[in-house]
Parts: C-alpha cells; sequence; structure tokens
C-alpha cells in the first residue's frame, strides 16, 4: 500500500498550533530556533515513518507546492 502526503487542512484548530508553534519559539535566540526547528522536523519525521511521503514534503516544501487547494465558497 502506498501512502501519499496529505497537503488538505487537516487540523482541528489551526489557530491554536500555530499560536502553540510561535510560543515554542518565543525568547530563544535566532540558533536556537533553527535548533528546536530540526528538531521537530525529526520528531514528526520519525512519527510519519514513510520515506516516500517524507520525500514528497521536502520536495514540495523546496518547491513552494507545499500550500494546500483551498476550496473557495
Amino acid at each position: 500500500m502506498q501512502t501519499f502526503l496529505n497537503i488538505e487542512p487537516n487540523l482541528a484548530r489551526p489557530d491554536d498550533f500555530y499560536e502553540s508553534l510561535i510560543d515554542m519559539h518565543r525568547d530563544l535566540t535566532r540558533e536556537e530556533s533553527e535548533r528546536v526547528n530540526c528538531k521537530l522536523i525529526l520528531l514528526l519525521a520519525n512519527h510519519i515513518g514513510d520515506a516516500d511521503v517524507l520525500r514528497e514534503a521536502m520536495r514540495r516544501a523546496r518547491d513552494g507546492s507545499a500550500e494546500p487547494r483551498m476550496e473557495h465558497s
């Protein structure tokens, strides 16, 4: 079974997540902030555990195609 990267909105409370992400960086130096980002990426990559999905995520992050398609009403 092949798994694909889900780029559709998938967070129940995205604003709360964003606030937590900002709080994680509060009062950190640039170097500390970069280090904590790296640690977070590695923790999430381990949780995902699928190298194909991770490679797709890296490709999309680098080429700018990571944004989900938004439905407009």
